[in-house]
This record gives C-alpha cells, sequence and structure tokens, in this order.
C-alpha cells in the first residue's frame, strides 16, 4: 500500500471522530469560559461524586449509602439511582480537580451523542454526511437543554446509547448508500462480504450490551429504550414478515436486563423501603401537566410552566427538522436501499410528536411503568439520532451532483453548518446556562462537604412515612436522651430544617463515631444513665445495629426516622454495619450468570459470523 493510500486510509477512519470530539469541546466551550452550568440536578450529581469517591477510598468498590444526604444523616442513593455517571464522575475526580470534573463529564456525553449518531448514520450515508448527522445530533437543542439547564447527566447519557440501540435493532441493510469503489470496498471502509456478512448475524450480544447500558444510565432512559426496541422489532417483523427481529429485540432485552441485575434487583426490590412514589406525586412532575405548550391557573405550576414552554419550542424544532428532512429526502429520492430501515427510522418523529398531545394519555396509562417518565418530552433524547441523520441526509450533496460541483457545495454546507453548531453553543451558554450561587458552585460544595455539615437529602429516597424536613442540622453522631421522641433542634427559617446546637439541651451527651467507612460505624463511651441514642443516621433495612455485641429488641421510631438505640447505664460498644440482603445477592449472581450467557453468545455470533465469511 502506498503512502498516499494509507494517509487516505487513517484520514478517512479517524476524521470523522476527530471532528465530533471538536465540536463536543465546542459545546461546552460556554462552560470553559465561564464555569460550569448549575442545572437543576448539577447538586444532587455533584454530591453523589463525593460519596462515590469517598466510599472508593473506604474500600468500598459499589457504595450503597449516599452519607452526606440528609445533613449527614444519608441516604440510600446509591441502591436506586443507576450508577454508570456517579461513578464515571468519581473517577474523573480522582485524577482532575473538582471544578472541571462537571464539564469533562458533559464533553464525554456530548461526545458520545455524536459518535453513536455517527456510526448509526454511516449505515446509510457516507461519512462526511454521517460525520454532520452526530455533529447535529449533539448540537440538538435538547442535548443542550439537559447538559446547561438541567445538568441531567444519565439522561444525557442516552444520546449515546439510543442511536446504538437503533443500530442493533433495525433491518439490517447490507451495504450502505452508494456504489462500491473500484478496489471493493465500500464508504464504510469495510469490504462488501464482511458487510453482508456483520449485518447477517444476530447482533443479539451487542443488543444485549446496549440495553444494559441504559438501564445503568438512567431508568427513565432504560423504559424508553425497551418501548423503543419494542416498536422497531414489531414494525420490523411485520416488514420483514419475520419473528426474527422480535425474537433478537426479547433475547437483548432479557439478557441486557439480566446483566444489569446487580443494580436493578436491589432498586426493585428495595422500592417498598423507601418513599419512590413522591417520583410521581408532584403536580409539576405528572404527565397530565407536561403536554405540549400547556399552561396551568395553579401558581404552583408557574415555575414549570416557563419550563414548559421553553421544551416545547425545543420538541417542535427537532420534530419539525427531523419530518422536514424526511420529507426533503423522499423527494429527491435519497432514501434509496432498503426502505424498511429508512421507514423505521421515519416512525421516531411522528411517534415522538403524538405522545406530546393528550390524545396519547390512554398510551401512557396502558403500558407499564411509562407514567414513571414524568415528562413527556423526555421522548427527545429518543429523537436525537434521528433528527441529526435526516437533516444530514437533505442537505449533504450526494452521489448524484456532479464531481465538479460537489467538492465547493459540500464546502459550503459544512461552513453553513458549523456557523449554525457555533451559534447554538453560544445560545446555550446564554440562554440555557445556570448561574452557580456560591453554595451551589463546586467550590462552595466542596467547602461545605469537608466541613461534615451535610446536604439536603431526596424526598423519594426518605423511608415511609418520614419527613426529611424535621432532621436536624449540625447533630452530633450520637445523641444521649431519655424521651426518644424529643425535638432536636430548633426551626429558626421558615420551611427551614431545624438546627441543632449544644446550647439547646436537648441532648444529655453527644456521642463520635471511631474512624470508619461510610457503611461500617462504631461507637464506645460510657454512659452516664439508662435512655436511648438518637444517631445520626437514617433508618434502614439492610443496616444491623449491635449493642455491646447483640442486636437491640426494640428500635424506637421517630418522625426524623433516625436511628433510636435503647442504651443501659455503663459502657457501651455500639456498630451498625450494612449489610446485603438477599436481593443485593441474586442481583450479583444473576448479573454473573448473564455474563457467562452474553459471552457464549458473542462467541456463537462469532462463529457464525466466520462461517458465513468463508
Amino acid at each position: 500500500m502506498t503512502r498516499f493510500s494509507l494517509m487516505r486510509s487513517f484520514s478517512s477512519r479517524f476524521a470523522g471522530p476527530t471532528l465530533i470530539l471538536f465540536a463536543a469541546a465546542v459545546a461546552v466551550a460556554p462552560q470553559l469560559v465561564h464555569g460550569n452550568s448549575c442545572g437543576h440536578d448539577f447538586d444532587f450529581h455533584l454530591v453523589s461524586w463525593f460519596d462515590c469517591l469517598t466510599s472508593w477510598r473506604h474500600g468500598i468498590v459499589y457504595p450503597h449509602w449516599t452519607p452526606s444526604a440528609n445533613f449527614g444523616a444519608g441516604e440510600p442513593r446509591f441502591v436506586f439511582y443507576p450508577p454508570l455517571t456517579w461513578m464515571l464522575g468519581a473517577a474523573l475526580g480522582m485524577v482532575m480537580p473538582w471544578q472541571f470534573v462537571p464539564v469533562a463529564l458533559t464533553f464525554l456525553l456530548l461526545a458520545g451523542t455524536g459518535l453513536g449518531t455517527r456510526a448509526l448514520a454511516r449505515q446509510a450515508l457516507d461519512d462526511g454526511a454521517a460525520t454532520l448527522a452526530g455533529c447535529a445530533a449533539l448540537f440538538s437543542g435538547y442535548a443542550l437543554f439537559c447538559a446547561y439547564e438541567r445538568a441531567a447527566f444519565g439522561e444525557l447519557a442516552g444520546g449515546f446509547w439510543i442511536p446504538l440501540l437503533l443500530l442493533y435493532a433495525l433491518p439490517p441493510r447490507g451495504a450502505p448508500i452508494g456504489a462500491l469503489t473500484h478496489d471493493g470496498e465500500n464508504r464504510l471502509g469495510f469490504a462488501a462480504s464482511q458487510t453482508s456478512a456483520k449485518c447477517a448475524k444476530g447482533w443479539g450480544a451487542q443488543l444485549a450490551l446496549v440495553v444494559a447500558g441504559c438501564w445503568l444510565s438512567n431508568v427513565p432512559l432504560a423504559v424508553m429504550a425497551c418501548y423503543l426496541l419494542a416498536a422497531v422489532a414489531l414494525a420490523g417483523a411485520v416488514l420483514d414478515r419475520s419473528w426474527a427481529p422480535a425474537m433478537r429485540a426479547g433475547i437483548g432485552v432479557a439478557l441486557g436486563t439480566a446483566l444489569a441485575g446487580v443494580f436493578l434487583a436491589p432498586a426493585v426490590w428495595e422500592q417498598r423501603w423507601v418513599d419512590v412514589r413522591q417520583v410521581t406525586d408532584d403536580p409539576g412532575e405528572r404527565i397530565e401537566n407536561s403536554w405540549l405548550f400547556a399552561r396551568h391557573a395553579n401558581p404552583a405550576l408557574e415555575l414549570h410552566d416557563v419550563e414548559l414552554h421553553r421544551v416545547s419550542l425545543i420538541a417542535v424544532l427537532m420534530i419539525a427538522v427531523a419530518l422536514a428532512g424526511v420529507v426533503i429526502c423522499w423527494s429527491r429520492r435519497k432514501l434509496a436501499g432498503s426502505r424498511r430501515w429508512w421507514v423505521l427510522l421515519a416512525l421516531i418523529p411522528v411517534a415522538v410528536l403524538l405522545l406530546q398531545f393528550p390524545i396519547s394519555l390512554p398510551v401512557w396509562n396502558l403500558l407499564p411503568k411509562l407514567r414513571f417518565l414524568q415528562f413527556p418530552w423526555r421522548w427527545l433524547v429518543v429523537l436525537e439520532a434521528p433528527m441529526g441523520i435526516f437533516f444530514a441526509a437533505a442537505v449533504w450533496p450526494g452521489e448524484a451532483t456532479q464531481k465538479a460541483a460537489r467538492s465547493w457545495m459540500r464546502a459550503g454546507v459544512a461552513s453553513a453548518c458549523a456557523a449554525l453548531f457555533l451559534a447554538a453553543a453560544v445560545y446555550a451558554g446564554h440562554s440555557f446556562f445556570q448561574v452557580c450561587d456560591d453554595e451551589d458552585a463546586v467550590s462552595g460544595m466542596l467547602d461545605a462537604y469537608r466541613s461534615g455539615a451535610g446536604f439536603e437529602g431526596v424526598d423519594e429516597y426518605a423511608p415511609p412515612g418520614a419527613d426529611n424536613g424535621l432532621v436536624a442540622t449540625g447533630l452530633p453522631a450520637a445523641c444521649l436522651v431519655a424521651d426518644p421522641a424529643i425535638k432536636l433542634g430548633v426551626v429558626n427559617t421558615p420551611e427551614a430544617n431545624p438546627n441543632w446546637a449544644v446550647g439547646q439541651g436537648s441532648c444529655d451527651a453527644a456521642l463520635s463515631w471511631e474512624p470508619g467507612s461510610p457503611e461500617h460505624k462504631r461507637l464506645r463511651a460510657l454512659v452516664s444513665h439508662a435512655g436511648f441514642l438518637i444517631l445520626r443516621l437514617r433508618s434502614y433495612p439492610a443496616w444491623r445495629v449491635q449493642v455491646n455485641g447483640r442486636p437491640p429488641v426494640s428500635l424506637p421510631r421517630r418522625g426524623d426516622d433516625l436511628i433510636v438505640v435503647p442504651v443501659a447505664q455503663g459502657p457501651v460498644d455500639l456498630t451498625v454495619d450494612w449489610v446485603d440482603s438477599w436481593d443485593a445477592v441474586a442481583g450479583r449472581w444473576l448479573s454473573g450468570v448473564a455474563v457467562l450467557v452474553l459471552t457464549g453468545l458473542w462467541l456463537w455470533e462469532r462463529k457464525l459470523s466466520r462461517a458465513r465469511l468463508s
């Protein structure tokens, strides 16, 4: 192979991904200049990264407890929130200053959106158009809205997983659009026989990995992914007159869900131990209150309606671009090759549009767990890749254009799109950017974390019937009292948590934990009188409490649901340890068995592919 051929091969392989990485850097440039955006969920994620890294440093590989929530009383957040993003954020915190971690994670997720969309687009478009599709997806209004205004890192990961799901779920197209070159290679860089063999195999293993990735990133995302996969598979089965797509999808969902069992089994079983219903009980988080451009007379929904109007504009723009791209491509007969692939992709913006109106309410009520999405516009994450592909297919000059004119036309389209994407980044940095208050900035949050003061808890992770607003700030590790129902702390500010101080006299003695880990605590002291120790630790069935080597006969219940331990006068050796319940053990076994099945499936698919190549 000549030197020119090597350079051409290198350029065709890496130019597109490199351009997408550069585009992702442009998308986060406002945060590099002004600092990270403190979106709606930013504090939640940042505290999770802090606590995860602290647990790792104590040797806890998969943490369960978030000790800094509820002002140091903690909550089982890591049991219920998927681990991919909080582990990735903690990992980044190990190697770079915390001020750069949110920006770095945003960059990685936006780059994943572009690269995933490009991989899907390369099934039908040449490298230049596929790269343009990836850039359009990562600069889509919803991706930037999630990155800047919401700081929804888990959902932002969907921009990467959804196109891969479609890549492995849509009917294989064989060779992409465009004739083969003179040396027998198609525009994706694979030999024609290799492409056909690759498209012919089952792809069950890859599909299972993508489904598992969705579950481990964000639960609403996984719900959408499973329903999207089911719809695509059933439509593909009808068009192909074969049950093979549905069988492949069923295997992918079952195996992918089993792979995520280490997270899903405890999250599903232990929901009865927390007040998870609060996720959908809030009026602002009900499907009926978030239809496209809806307005409400309820003053409590005023801010909700402002955000709804903004995201409705984004939805209309993205759906309009996608449908306009479909119409343009259809009129110009650009949808060559397998029409099944294009038809199934074109149905996605139509379905997303219908789900934004009250007419779709029976669907939301009928399909299990669909209401868990809270907002119909969350389906826009599914639209990012199709919108990018149809946009690129519509504006990118194809092979039918004369060769002399094609180069300058593509250069003009690329320049115009670059200006458009730059304007989108500037707009996001101006309109979606959330300025951080001093206490919400990374430095302020880090100072508060190191002080041990803790942060507010999340209502849906509270024990059933407990009130997070009753947990006092400033509590010691343990408070010796005669009355287990005594109120700890004084409310100094309306609608704020009570504040405890030594001078209030509510504790007969304030005790401290010995050095230990977030999931293994020990306290030794000489108690002056019989009574109760109120621990700065939220109750949860996974905690095993022992006093002088024995479990207490009973633990009184408080309104703030802090653990209350009866103690006798004299020496007290109290230990509190996190004990894995049967569901956690079952989840690990389920994931382990799924890994073995996945390995066998992958080896079988590899053998089948080699047989077809030969």
